[in-house]
Formats: C-alpha cells, sequence, structure tokens
C-alpha cells in the first residue's frame, strides 16, 4: 500500500534463502498531486474514501474524504509512519478522521535466517524455540512473529493518539476501537511454504482480536493472496479490501468479484487525482 501493487512496481526477486521468497519492491511512488478542489463536499462522492501512507509525508492530502484510512507503517513492519501523529508535518490519522480513522498495517514473514525480530524462546501467546516447543523455523514462530508485528503496529496508532492529545499520556490502548486493515502484498518478505505466511496472519490477527479492535480486513490481490497464502480460505471471516483497478468503473466492476478471502469484497480501491480513492461497495 502507498506505493501499491497497483501502480504496478518493479519487483526485484533476490537470491533464494532458506525457504524465504523476498519480493523486494522498487517503487516509484507517484507524485501527489493536489486536490482540484477546497469545496466542503465530499471528495469522491457519498461511497468514497481515500487512504494514504508514509509516500504522503509532505504533500497534499485529499480534500474532504468521506472516510480515511491511514498506514501506521513505513511500508514494512515494526517501522512507524513517521506521519501517523503530530510532530512531522500535517498529521495523517488526524486527516483520516482521527477517533473515526480506518488504520491499517503491512504483514510479512521473513523467517528466522534474516530477521531481527524473530521471537527466539517466546512463550506466549505461542511457544517459540523453547524446551518444550523446539525449532525457530515454525509454525509457532511466525504465529508470534505475526502477533508482534500486529502489536508494534497498534502501539505506533497509539503513540500516534497520544501525541495528538487524543489518549492520555501512558495510555495503551486507542481512544476508541478503529477499524483495521492487514496489508497482504508480494513487495514484502514472505516464505515459500505458504502455511508459516497463514500461521503469522493468523497471529496478527488474533492480537488485533484481543485488544478490541472493531473490525479486521485483508487488503490484497487475489494473486497476490494466491502466492503468499495459497489462497487460503482461513480468513473467510474478514472481509477483502480489493486492489487492482485503475479507475471508478474498474472499481465498481472489482465489488462484485469474488473476495480473496471468501467473504465479501467490502472495499475496491482506484487511482483517482493523483491518490488511491476506495470504493465502498
Amino acid at each position: 500500500m502507498s506505493p501499491r501493487s497497483t501502480r504496478f512496481v518493479a519487483l526485484t526477486i533476490l537470491p533464494f534463502v532458506a525457504g524465504l521468497v523476498l519480493l523486494a519492491a522498487s517503487p516509484t511512488s507517484v507524485a501527489a498531486a493536489p486536490p482540484t478542489s477546497t469545496a466542503a463536499k465530499p471528495a469522491g462522492g457519498p461511497n468514497t474514501g481515500y487512504d494514504i501512507s508514509y509516500p504522503q509525508c509532505g504533500g497534499p492530502f485529499p480534500a474532504n474524504p468521506t472516510f480515511g484510512i491511514v498506514g501506521v507503517n513505513r511500508g514494512i513492519v515494526f517501522s512507524p509512519n513517521p506521519c501517523l501523529g503530530a510532530g512531522n508535518g500535517p498529521s495523517e490519522l488526524a486527516w483520516a478522521g482521527g477517533l473515526t480513522a480506518q488504520l491499517y498495517a503491512n504483514t510479512g514473514n521473513p523467517g528466522p535466517a534474516i530477521s531481527s525480530h524473530w521471537p527466539d524462546g517466546q512463550t506466549a501467546p505461542r511457544e517459540c524455540n523453547t524446551a518444550a516447543s523446539p525449532g525457530r523455523d515454525t509454525a509457532n514462530c511466525a504465529y508470534d512473529y505475526g502477533w508482534n508485528a500486529a502489536a508494534d503496529s497498534y502501539q505506533t496508532a497509539v503513540r500516534a493518539y497520544i501525541s495528538l492529545g487524543l489518549a492520555p499520556a501512558g495510555a495503551t490502548t486507542t481512544p476508541q476501537a478503529n477499524g483495521w486493515w492487514l496489508d497482504v502484498e508480494t513487495g514484502n518478505s514472505w516464505r515459500s511454504d505458504v502455511t508459516l505466511n497463514v500461521a503469522a496472519l493468523q497471529g496478527a490477527v488474533a492480537y488485533l482480536q484481543s485488544v478490541g479492535v472493531a473490525s479486521i480486513g485483508f487488503y490484497s490481490t487475489q494473486q497476490q493472496w494466491n502466492q503468499i497464502t495459497g489462497g487460503s480460505l482461513a480468513f473467510a471471516a474478514h472481509q477483502s479490501w480489493l486492489a487492482g483497478a485503475t479507475t471508478s468503473k474498474q472499481a465498481r466492476t472489482n465489488c462484485g468479484a469474488v473476495a480473496f478471502t471468501g467473504n465479501v469484497v467490502a472495499l475496491a480501491q482506484y487511482f483517482a487525482k493523483g491518490f488511491d480513492a476506495d470504493l465502498r461497495c
């Protein structure tokens, strides 16, 4: 997301490392065009929102969106978006509606060979490479990695709310339960064993459920979902945010597509006026 798969970034396949499929995105981020109008009416109509993230730092944001979605990461897990809260230019969280904002987090599973955040010795929510559960490259370890990544993203959002004065100092939860989306794209690091990737995503979902977020959905395309998860239906209880359209007409067509999670397509993304627009299906 931002930079998006829908922007057709060039992907370079890096050397195969111990079962790791690492697709390094070489984004050529589209420059954000200034809004064409400052009128109070919602941009794009009553069912259209916009999403932004770190590439829009310091630039213009879409004017008067019906709803806003903002990325909490800087393109990868364990890396905060510097413009989410106050202090580094205009706040993207404030733009997205503050308390009513929807949030999205990057996901991934680089595996123990290259990750500096691998949960060796962690005992909860699952045991990873302990005496009772030996082995580093296991589904339990992948689950913990996903749990930890989601926890880090969630706390990034909490800190942003504190910086904006919307949550008290020392808060550990967001002031209001937000809707969250998990970004599943080949531009991040994943394993060739899709069962380990599914385990990491299950850990991320479980963490967000544990803190009582309002909803959890997934952002991807069918092709990327198939490559990363093997087309898993393990997340059929969750809605899909479908990328891939370049026009609003294509987005409307995508609203009727089969959802990659097995649930419904709730949002269809397309490109409009230099930004990522999102049609509510």
